[in-house]
């Protein structure tokens, strides 16, 4: 007798929801997702925004100085609950029956993540940690809940990440065009695409900070009154102070050639707090700070096209809260005069959107069994089906 996977496995068209929160930890992106193949529509996007409390307790569980293994069990089920309010909250705003819905796909929250590991004995041992308990997710929706991305392909040799380039290959991969899709989130993060390339020709990698280290300049900048540089409005009236960008340009993670990845533990509050330090320092204004931050995540993706990709890139396409930053667009095209620099809004799919679409898409290929993970792009030993399985009911 089929079981509800296998007969979920056996549709051709699923209904997925993707739900993700990334570095930045500002909240649940909701994506509902029609996928069949390669034929993706969007349904419905929302994003639901983190409680400001709620968002400091998950800031403090980045860092081990703040972090406590019960606050992580706790905020482990908490978020569980918070994922699942926001699908059920999304489905309610935008007419879409909870029961239309085959399955979930969530990434969680990432509170550490260590792709070059620590030893062990005599291995080195690399590991990854997602929160947002799937279990919840299951019990609360009633749906099949697919979780927990990174860890399988750690176990096969891969640094865990980048995950998206397997959606992306299957979303913008074209014949004629050599394409980068561009996330600019709190990481940057890059897919090269060459035009006519299979998957196992795709090259992936995080370039380094996204928003990151913008955002926690723009808050010292202000006195906490602003987290973000709405638009990249004080970066596009202010300065770029070209030598302290050339001294930001240094850092010995833009050096390293892929697979690599990073994170908060690289570019984080400390990071941050540093830069900001040193610039008031020496001499430099509050606002040209953030320009030179903002340059610096510019520079460092234009430079790491420059340094480890084959080919020069027709298009870029970006996604991600970077792609709404009128200064990081502008600096990118002019870093890059020679490609066309465009969002996935282009195609169908809102910069905003496009990483939670992106979870449905690898959810939908875990529940059929199908390898999406890319080694290429991570490293691993070979490919493997992604994320744990939450059976519904």
């Amino acid at each position: 007798m089929p079981t509800r996977l296998t007969r979920l496995a056996a549709k051709r068209q699923l209904r997925v929801a993707g739900l993700m929160s990334g570095t930045s930890a500002d909240g649940v992106d909701v994506a509902i997702v029609d996928i069949a193949g390669r034929d993706v529509k969007v349904v419905a996007f929302d994003t639901r925004p983190y409680p400001a409390a709620l968002r400091k307790q998950v800031f403090d569980l980045f860092q081990p100085a703040t972090s406590r293994v019960d606050e992580i069990c706790h905020l482990n089920f908490v978020l569980g609950e918070v994922f699942a309010e926001a699908l059920l909250a999304t489905c309610r705003d935008h007419d879409v029956p909870i029961g239309s819905i085959d399955l979930v796909g969530s990434h969680g929250q990432t509170i550490h993540h260590l792709p070059d590991g620590r030893r062990f004995g005599k291995r080195k041992i690399r590991s990854t940690l997602q929160i947002g308990e799937p279990s919840v997710i299951a019990e609360r929706t009633g749906i099949t809940t697919i979780a927990d991305f990174r860890p399988r392909d750690i176990a096969a040799g891969g640094q865990g990440a980048p995950l998206v380039p397997y959606a992306d290959w299957l979303l913008f991969a074209d014949k004629n065009k050599n394409r980068t899709i561009q996330n600019i989130g709190g990481i940057a993060n890059v897919t090269f695409l060459p035009a006519g390339g299979g998957i196992e020709e795709v090259i992936a990698f995080d370039t380094g900070p996204g928003n990151m280290v913008i955002d926690r300049v723009i808050h010292l900048a202000t006195g906490g009154r602003a987290d973000f540089d709405a638009g990249g409005r004080t970066a596009l009236r202010s300065q770029v102070v070209e030598r302290f960008l050339a001294s930001l340009m240094q850092h010995r993670y833009l050096r390293r050639k892929p697979p690599k990845t990073t994170g908060r533990e690289e570019f984080g509050q400390p990071f941050g707090d540093e830069v900001y330090q040193g610039a008031l320092g020496n001499g430099i204004d509050p606002p040209d700070i953030v320009a030179t931050v903002t340059a610096f995540t510019v520079r460092s993706i234009a430079d790491a096209y420059r340094r480890f990709l084959p080919r020069e890139v027709d298009e870029v396409i970006l996604c991600g809260g970077g792609a709404l930053n009128e200064a990081i667009v502008g600096m990118l095209q002019n870093e890059l005069p020679a490609a066309k620099v465009t969002t996935t809004a282009e195609y169908g799919i809102s910069s905003d959107a496009k990483e939670a679409v992106s979870f449905a898409i690898l959810a939908y290929a875990t529940i059929r069994g199908r390898a999406n993970n890319v080694p290429s792009a991570t490293g691993a030993q070979r490919p493997v089906v992604l994320g744990k399985i939450v059976p519904a009911g």
